[in-house]
């Protein structure tokens, strides 16, 4: 068996299919743009590396799910001094599929600093604005129907108290009356429309380079049968949109010969959590997913809530000796709380057989106490809203049992045992007209490549510093627009 998962027997010649454009990924970036081109009657083959696995099939942050619909089960680690670990999705539908679909227009002025920094074209609010509600259209956009969650409640009482701005979070979810509802993951809102539309879906095939024939592109991979066996394929279009992710669009480009700005400026939105205790249940079973966040401190770091059932609080609290007796007494008086920031810089590189890029970050002293303050206030919310103890999820930090114990807290967060975290990738591969430090023109056009495109959260110039899907969504639907206007026409 080879790296590629290829039995050299199997190693035949490889299926050919053809189309107008191929756009190898399924998640927000690429299932919009897929969407909008076939749409306007356009032939339009999608790939993607993993299954197509209806969204209703398997129970969200269940086991199943980080198996089937995660890359790498979900655990995915950027090495460093101070080490990171992330979630990919790896299914039809991206990170949508696993993802819990908070939603932000980007800010002005992130949209502003684009266009100063990196020489973004026609970009802003006024002009992003109709591309938000286009997609809003089919991915509704609704917030929490009723009362949210007293757990995401105690983050908006722990602000007010503070006298700090919050906010409740709107999501990518249909509510009904009674709470329940469904995600508006692309699975469920433009892989149909896009399936509707005459676009073909090829899951299961990984794309292992690109290369430029005759005018056209040569998209070469594997793809799995329903046995497991994998059989080469390849594609060939004029036009393809790489859309594989922030870390795994700039894998393919540089496995291709792509390299210029490429993979060089990979950025998270690196978390830090703890665990909080209150003397009330805070954490019932059927609650609304948490949806508050606090702002007042943003763009330098941000504040919110996430999911807390007991196995995500033992993830959280793994490195204390009496985690699992102190959830199974207390859980549903505990809930998780994170800070967020957009500090750190990481590149992609591809090793010699291996399947997964490697992925290093670095973090300055400076951005490492931006974190540690973000901590500190986030136990200072806490301890605001009634919180009687709050557990830093940083192995070796002690357990603060009252505001005063915060002062305890180092000045620079001491995080190389992995205690960070992210759900948040982009920035690989900025777009802009600044060639020296943009791999894609404004329009997610290559530099210097003829017919080639990234549509995903690689072309975000830098972190959105709020959840990045509506601004992936948007961006992507503007430049499927433009290239319409341009190239085919």
């Amino acid at each position: 068996m080879s790296a590629d998962g290829i039995e050299p027997a199997k190693r035949r010649t490889s299926e050919i299919e053809t189309a107008d454009v191929i756009v190898i990924g399924s998640g927000p970036g690429g299932a919009v743009s897929a969407t909008e081109l076939a749409c306007a009657g356009h032939a339009v083959l999608m790939v993607e590396e993993g299954a197509h696995v209806p969204i209703a099939q398997m129970p969200h942050f269940s086991r199943d799910e980080m198996l089937f619909k995660y890359r790498n089960a979900g655990v995915s680690v950027a090495m460093g001094g101070s080490k990171l670990a992330w979630v990919e999705g790896r299914c039809v539908g991206g990170g949508s599929e696993v993802n819990r679909g908070l939603y932000h227009r980007t800010p002005d002025y992130i949209l502003d600093d684009w266009r100063r920094s990196f020489g973004v074209d026609d970009l802003d609010l006024a002009g992003m604005t109709p591309h938000f509600e286009a997609c809003e259209q089919v991915a509704l956009v609704e917030y929490v129907a009723g009362r949210p969650s007293e757990m995401s409640q105690m983050l908006h009482r722990g602000a007010s108290a503070n006298g700090w701005h919050a906010i409740e979070t709107p999501r990518l979810f249909h509510y009904r009356g009674d709470g329940s509802g469904e995600r508006q993951s692309m699975s469920a809102t433009f892989v149909p429309r896009f399936l509707a539309a005459g676009g073909r879906l090829s899951p299961s095939t990984r794309i292992d380079r690109l290369r430029r024939a005759n005018g056209m592109w040569i998209a070469e991979g594997s793809r799995a049968d329903a046995s497991g066996t994998r059989r080469p394929v390849s594609f060939r279009a004029p036009v393809v949109i790489v859309a594989c992710g922030a870390v795994q669009t700039p894998a393919l480009l540089r496995r291709s010969g792509l390299t210029r700005n490429i993979g060089n400026s990979l950025r998270f939105h690196p978390m830090v959590k703890v665990v909080a205790e209150f003397d009330h249940e805070v954490n019932r079973p059927g609650d609304s997913d948490p949806v508050h966040q606090i702002k007042e401190f943003e763009p330098r770091f941000g504040m919110g809530c996430s999911i807390s059932n007991p196995a995500m609080l033992g993830m959280a609290l793994a490195g204390r000796e009496d985690a699992w007796s102190l959830i199974a007494e207390r859980w549903r008086s505990m809930g998780i709380y994170y800070v967020q920031s957009g500090v750190g810089t990481a590149s992609v590189r591809n090793m010699p057989g291996f399947r997964d890029p490697f992925v290093r970050i670095r973090f300055a002293q400076e951005e490492l106490r931006v974190l540690a303050e973000g901590l500190a206030r986030l136990a200072q919310a806490l301890f605001a809203a009634g919180a009687l103890r709050v557990h830093p999820c940083v192995t070796g930090y002690p357990t603060l049992h009252s505001p005063a114990d915060i002062a305890r807290l180092p000045e620079l967060l001491a995080a190389a045992d992995g205690a960070l975290t992210s759900v948040h990738v982009f920035s690989s591969c900025p777009m802009g007209e600044d060639e020296r430090r943009c791999a894609a023109d404004s329009f997610g056009r290559v530099h210097g490549a003829e017919g080639l495109y990234i549509g995903d959260a690689s072309l975000l110039c830098t972190p959105t510093m709020v959840n990045p899907q509506g601004t992936v969504m948007a961006v992507a639907h503007r430049n499927a627009q433009a290239m319409m206007a341009h190239r085919f026409h």
